[in-house]
């Protein structure tokens, strides 16, 4: 486990970004723990949110700027009745 100061956060806040083990932060004056951090795992968690419902989504050849545009004009429908 490591352990680092907020000034050497400050000074370097690039150690978040090679993490590799748990990181201690801790208040040198004090000598509190602060806080722990974890380094971020590289599994894609959003197979195991998706659940049940994984097989059910459409798969769409629209781009995401398309869609918002679209749900954005749905919306406006929706609340003014208007139809374009």
């Amino acid at each position: 486990m490591l352990s680092i100061g907020i000034g050497e956060i400050q000074k370097n806040s690039s150690v978040f970004s090679n993490l590799t083990e748990v990181m201690q932060i801790i208040d040198k004056r004090k000598k509190q723990v602060l806080a722990m951090v974890y380094p971020v795992q590289n599994v894609s968690v959003v197979d195991s949110l998706a659940g049940k419902y994984r097989d059910k989504v459409k798969s769409t050849t629209l781009s995401i700027e398309e869609i918002k545009e679209l749900a954005m004009q749905s919306a406006m429908e929706d609340k003014y009745g208007l139809s374009s």
